[in-house]
């Protein structure tokens, strides 16, 4: 079977090349294992696919703590803009959330994954069902992919196979292997966006308490490095939602550094604020016991072990407790501490951090230094974000410009 281009990965990054390699001309195969195209992408925003995010290039790349600099040439080729323009331009309807986050109208990924697949058709990719194994070579020359079912001629290839998060996806880290094999650096993959494991029997005694409207801080060997306002969910093994996926691709140092959240329960009120709120509550509940004195503050499943944390007698009589009690109570409401061991497996990561090393890929192309015809896009290159729609506005860029790059260079 011969092509100009074999992208190998039926995701957003591949999808988006497949798209872009067409537009110009080339005559492109895209090879995915899977039944369905953009199997992750689907299961995104938790079914609603957040497609983007509406800044500008230089506030996008500050969301990139991994090799933000290196995406450079590829945000500037395919921005936010262009991303909307090409998905309205489908009859996708997008819309605008908080924190500048685009999502289609209709709150359903698979009306993003359906607009793509449509336009591949409509442009003459050829999809097949089948895993790449290798990359063929004819006189040290790339000259395809060697699949499970078929071999595949092309003089160029696009690897677009994401990272190792979502196994159960697709995402097994095939990409690494091919990349290797052509001498290519993999820095090691671990998580982001992950849920985190706690040490103590608090998150544990907590399992299944979701807090909203909370504020986070999270310091590293005692620094504050990071904050953030909204939900967030105790687990038996420590802690995860939004703004502890958001906060984990701030703690990058795991057995060099230590760290530490801290939870604001009422982030609402200043220290003054809520000292006068607890005098009021002390005040209505003056004749009952401790732990009852807390009913209006917290969740009942809160109460017994952050009266624990206290110190205080549970049974203690609330019109006995001193100012310095109270003064614990008031602390921990507004910084309770959980101690962070680490992150989940890295399957459980909502993106992968590592990949292709960026050093050995041309940022202007995508195309490979070591490998001519061999370009890389998406999740599989060593670069990653923070939650909002910046990962995946990561996967389009670089689909986009490896997918124009590689039918620009023509056969």
């Amino acid at each position: 079977m011969n092509h100009d281009i074999i992208i190998i990965g039926g995701g957003p990054a591949g999808m988006m090349a497949a798209c872009a390699a067409a537009e110009n001309g080339a005559a492109v195969c895209l090879l995915e294992p899977n039944e369905r195209l953009g199997k992750k992408l689907n299961i995104t925003g938790k079914g609603r696919c957040n497609v983007t995010n509406a800044c500008g290039s230089d506030e996008f790349l500050q969301h990139v703590p991994c090799n933000g600099r290196f995406l450079y040439s590829a945000i500037a080729h395919f921005d936010s803009n262009d991303v909307m323009d090409f998905f309205q331009a489908q009859h996708v309807p997008l819309k605008t959330e908080r924190g500048n986050r685009v999502f289609p109208v209709s709150d359903r990924a698979f009306d993003i994954s359906g607009a793509l697949e449509r336009y591949m058709r409509r442009l003459g990719v050829q999809t097949v069902r089948d895993r790449a194994q290798v990359l063929e070579f004819s006189d040290g020359v790339l000259s395809g992919v060697k699949g499970e079912k078929n071999t595949y001629q092309a003089s160029k290839v696009i690897v677009a196979t994401g990272g190792v998060s979502y196994p159960l996806t697709g995402s097994t880290g095939d990409g690494y292997r091919l990349a290797r094999s052509a001498g290519h650096t993999v820095i090691d993959p671990r998580g982001s966006l992950v849920p985190l494991c706690a040490e103590g029997e608090l998150c544990r005694k907590l399992q299944g308490l979701s807090l909203r409207n909370v504020s986070i801080r999270v310091y590293e060997n005692g620094k504050k490095i990071y904050s953030d306002f909204g939900e967030m969910l105790f687990t038996h093994f420590g802690v995860s939602g939004p703004v502890i996926l958001s906060a984990s691709a701030h703690m990058r140092r795991f057995g060099k550094k230590q760290y530490r959240l801290e939870i604001d329960l009422k982030p609402a009120l200043d220290e003054a604020a809520l000292d006068r709120r607890l005098l009021s509550d002390f005040t209505k509940y003056a004749n009952s016991d401790f732990i009852n004195a807390l009913q209006d503050l917290l969740p009942r499943k809160l109460m017994e072990p952050f009266a624990e944390l206290t110190n205080i007698d549970p049974r203690q009589k609330v019109h006995n407790l001193t100012r310095e009690q109270r003064r614990r109570v008031l602390t921990l409401l507004k910084a309770l501490p959980v101690e962070i061991t680490g992150p989940r497996p890295v399957e459980e990561a909502i993106v992968t951090s590592g990949g292709v090393a960026v050093r050995e890929i041309d940022p202007s192309t995508m195309e490979s230094k070591l490998l001519p015809g061999l370009y890389f896009a998406g999740e599989v290159i060593d670069v990653d974000a923070y939650t909002g729609g910046f990962n995946l506005q990561i996967a389009w860029s670089t689909g986009h410009l490896a997918g124009t790059s590689a039918a620009w260079a023509g056969g």
